[in-house]
């Protein structure tokens, strides 16, 4: 077998290619009992109730699901499907460079979410972008602006929000989009592999045939208490 002709982001996930235990398990989820509780909040578009994108995804995330090896995973409910747009602050990610420089690295969590949304009511960015699946990986799906235009709408939200904010992540400007499916619990053997290529590569392509402009509502501010839900605290309307 040729691991070589798989793609990368699903090499990512093989367990030869794997020393550690995936980044998350034991702080955001454990092998059984689905999420741990890890609060803070984020920026995201959550995937619109009710529309055909939302339709289209819960049938590309059943095959996820349908996989042998989706015991290896732990997966996001349904009515939290969402693409961050930035991160916020977690409880056990207290670093420079993942908190505002200007607030102690021990202010509670719910200190931060007040003084962050107090911050983002003078935000001001709110034009539009459109946003297309690019690839499917283990965990989800990979998507970016759909056009280039977007895409630069999309790194000035980043750029304008990590100013106001006051930090920028390590991997501020590489940042990949996406939307998620499920967490590794354990990574995934290598004669498994071929089989997960052709399921993503078909997953990928539907998405794209049926919904080339996927419906993403507004990015909203949110606070979370684990992965199972993102509660909205402050809308950015396009409209505003």
């Amino acid at each position: 077998m040729n691991l070589d002709s798989l793609s990368p982001d699903l090499l990512a996930y093989s367990k030869t290619r794997n020393s550690a235990a995936p980044l998350h398990l034991g702080t955001r989820y454990w092998k059984v009992g689905g999420f741990l509780p890890e609060p803070g909040n984020t920026i995201v578009c959550h995937v619109t109730k009710g529309s055909q994108t939302q339709d289209i995804l819960i049938e590309a995330r059943e095959k996820f699901l349908a996989m042998p090896e989706a015991p290896q995973f732990v997966f996001t409910p349904i009515t939290s499907l969402h693409m961050t747009l930035f991160q916020g602050i977690i409880e056990y990610r207290r670093r420079p460079d993942f908190w505002p420089h200007d607030i102690p690295l021990d202010a509670p969590i719910d200190e931060m979410t007040e003084i962050m949304g107090e911050r983002l009511e003078a935000f001001s960015l709110f034009e539009p972008f459109q946003v297309e699946v690019t690839h499917a990986r283990p965990s989800g799906l990979l998507v970016e602006g759909a056009t280039e235009h977007d895409r630069k709408v999309m790194r000035d939200w980043r750029n304008e929000l990590a100013d106001l904010l006051g930090y920028r992540h390590p991997d501020h400007d590489g940042y990949r989009f996406h939307i998620t499916f499920g967490y590794a619990i354990d990574w995934l053997e290598d004669e498994a592999l071929p089989h997960w290529q052709a399921m993503l590569d078909e997953v990928a392509a539907d998405i794209r045939e049926q919904m080339p402009i996927i419906e993403l509502d507004p990015p909203a501010f949110c606070a979370f208490e684990d992965m199972n839900h993102f509660s909205e605290l402050l809308i950015f309307d396009f409209e505003a």
